[in-house]
């Protein structure tokens, strides 16, 4: 097989699994039940949501409701214990036009990860 060949063949190869990936996204998008992740550092909380800047930069306003769960370490902890600063990763989905947590787990404060 010569060069010319193998690059033409190499071409469609990656073209096939573009469009695989391309028709396989929305499976994966709802693979959790439709559920969107919000990941980043929490930016300010009060009693009824939480703000979070997420790693690309944005701010997202999460809520709570009564079925809210949080988490640090695989072990249950209040919505008291969310602190500005720190790491969350939050399942939430979307309910009247806004979004609310049905999962917050929380990680390491953003200054305790950097020491």
């Amino acid at each position: 097989m010569d060069t010319q060949s193998t690059i033409i063949i190499r071409r469609r190869i990656g073209i096939a699994l573009a469009a695989l990936a391309i028709a396989l996204f929305p499976l994966f998008a709802m693979a959790h039940g439709g559920e969107e992740h919000v990941t980043g550092t929490v930016a300010r909380v009060s009693e009824a949501s939480v703000t979070v800047k997420t790693t690309g930069g944005k701010s997202v306003d999460v809520g709570f409701d009564a079925k809210t769960t949080y988490s640090r370490a695989a072990k249950p902890v209040t919505k008291a214990d969310i602190k500005t600063g720190d790491r969350v990763v939050i399942h939430a989905a979307e309910v009247n036009e806004k979004l609310v947590a049905h999962t917050v787990e929380l990680g390491t404060p953003a200054a305790a990860a950097k020491k």
